[in-house]
């Protein structure tokens, strides 16, 4: 990993850890001044809710203006949502300050994601880079939540005092502006000019390609799996009599293998071929579905866990370089956009239908069903790979 690739993972750390520290310090306030569950899960759904809708227009921005300036743009989106969470910790701009800093990470991320992907010279690269990448949103969603706890609890007068919770917002509005420090010094590559005379491009077009059309459904069907192992297992784990630190150690065990497989895959990128590591992830996922419900205690759950980490953990960055050789250079961001808009619908959409579906086929039927699903996409994952269409070069 070079200097450059290290200064904008560390760019893509802060403003992700911006939005990760108000993903849980704005729901706690709430809890404190008495909101329902009911309105906490709103407020939850709003972090995402912005990425659907913004997705696609923050991807052709990309496209058109390259790095730095939706980049900057989203610094000061972020910045200003945390800002007025400090200066009015009141439930409805904590909706408002929940828009903004979901949607500036997921226009920042598009913008990283594309100029990390087009300066990479081919698949081995993709592969090395994407992974170093992954690491990021991992590293953020530690930093994030366990700065803005800290400030809750020991920055005001008392525990979970109005003081520590400003302390809270106050740092994750300093984050963002750390970002535009590491990333405002990268070069920026040539811009990609579409081929003029053609018929005027719009973003579903792209979904007409059998190619980014598979890569959509798998990368859907493993999100949901990240979304229904981390809906399933805390309710798996009450029904088994689990602690709630056993079932959060079960999360976390999960968690920690998935970034360390993608610590270890840089070195080995060489020898990795996309769609055999995607379609080996699916239906390792399936079996290790098929499996988990039937399994009584913690430690056996944790070994399942650590195993679907591995799995599921190694999966994004072979989807990022495959998505970067398979559509057309001077549409990645739309392509990227498409792909977050996807991942984010699907995270607000999902526990809803997890919730009505574990209520119909109970919550082993649940683990089932779903790895039947992935199962069934690893021929289509097998299908994955390059056209010629796209490739990885500036």
């Amino acid at each position: 990993m070079n200097w450059a690739l290290a200064r904008l993972i560390a760019g893509q750390v802060c403003i992700h850890a911006c939005m990760a520290g108000m993903r849980m310090a704005a729901p706690l306030l709430a809890l404190r001044e008495g909101y329902s569950a009911a309105a906490v899960g709103v407020l939850l759904a709003l972090f995402a809710l912005t990425q659907v809708f913004l997705a696609l227009p923050a991807g052709r921005y990309a496209d058109r203006h390259g790095l730095k300036r939706p980049v900057g743009l989203s610094v000061a989106v972020a910045a200003a949502g945390a800002a007025l969470a400090l200066a009015m910790p009141v439930f409805p701009v904590l909706c408002l300050a929940a828009l903004m800093t979901g949607g500036a990470t997921g226009a920042a991320t598009i913008a990283l994601q594309r100029h990390v992907g087009r300066a990479a010279h081919d698949s081995t690269q993709l592969k090395q880079v994407f992974s170093w990448l992954a690491i990021g949103p991992a590293v953020s969603n530690f930093i994030g939540p366990f700065c803005a706890g800290l400030l809750i609890d020991h920055a005001g007068s008392a525990a979970g005092s109005t003081e520590g919770y400003r302390a809270a917002f106050a740092l994750m509005a300093v984050l963002p502006l750390l970002t535009w420090f590491w990333v405002r010094s990268t070069v920026e590559l040539p811009p990609v000019i579409a081929a003029a005379g053609g018929p005027p491009q719009r973003a579903w077009d792209l979904m007409n390609e059998p190619p980014f059309r598979r890569l959509l459904i798998v990368n859907w069907l493993l999100s949901s799996c990240w979304d229904v192992h981390t809906f399933v297992v805390p309710l798996l784990g009450h029904e088994r009599g689990l602690s709630a630190s056993a079932i959060g150690s079960i999360l976390g065990a999960f968690a920690i293998a998935a970034a360390v497989i993608r610590v270890l895959m840089p070195l080995v990128a060489e020898r990795l071929r996309e769609r055999v590591v995607v379609a080996g992830a699916m239906v390792m996922t399936a079996v290790l579905f098929g499996v988990y419900p039937l399994l009584g205690s913690a430690l056996a759950m944790g070994v399942c866990s650590v195993l679907l980490g591995f799995a599921l953990g190694s999966v994004q960055p072979m989807v990022m370089s495959l998505l970067h050789q398979i559509t057309p250079s001077h549409r990645h961001g739309e392509a990227l956009g498409l792909r977050l808009m996807a991942i984010n619908a699907s995270s607000v959409l999902m526990p809803m239908l997890f919730g009505t579906a574990g209520a119909v086929v109970g919550v082993g039927g649940l683990f089932w069903v779903v790895g039947a699903a992935v199962g069934a996409g690893a021929r289509m994952a097998w299908r994955m790979g390059p056209t010629g269409k796209g490739h990885a070069h500036p």
